[in-house]
């Protein structure tokens, strides 16, 4: 690629957040990542783009095409705000290395497992119930038997 920038970002009184590409570029190539990250040709200023939709997080969307072309090896000007190395973006929750999460998983996952030990208190479907236990005694009839086997 050759030196210089590729790319130019900035505001514009009319159009809201906008972007361009130098005659470093080939023109179907910087077209082709401006309307891939939603800007729009403007119909009545050749080589300018509009951001899609600005009212919908303008600003943030425009910082992450400086930040998408970068990371593609291009050369990007823009305006300070819309700079995502130089502005402060949200602040991002930090875990230092989720060591303490992981305990705790493993703790809740402990006392599910030592409270699932206790028998359930009503039986599943698929279980057979029990027969309730008889209240007669059954009468079994035993007969002597003459000669066969052994004695005693």
């Amino acid at each position: 690629m050759q030196p210089g920038p590729h790319f130019a970002f900035g505001d514009h009184d009319t159009h809201g957040f906008v972007a361009s590409f130098t005659a470093s570029l080939p023109p179907h190539l910087g077209h082709w990542f401006l309307e891939r990250e939603q800007f729009e040709p403007v119909p009545e200023e050749p080589g300018l783009y509009r951001l899609s939709e600005p009212e919908r997080d303008g600003a943030r969307r425009t910082r992450q095409a400086v930040r998408d072309l970068r990371r593609q090896g291009y050369t990007v000007q823009c305006d300070i705000r819309l700079d995502p190395a130089l502005s402060a973006g949200p602040p991002r929750p930090v875990r230092p290395n989720g060591l303490q999460e992981r305990r705790s998983r493993l703790a809740q996952a402990a006392a599910r497992t030592t409270q699932r030990a206790t028998p359930p208190t009503t039986s599943p479907p698929s279980a057979r119930p029990i027969p309730p236990k008889p209240t007669y005694a059954p009468t079994v009839h035993l007969t002597a038997a003459s000669g066969v086997g052994r004695s005693r």
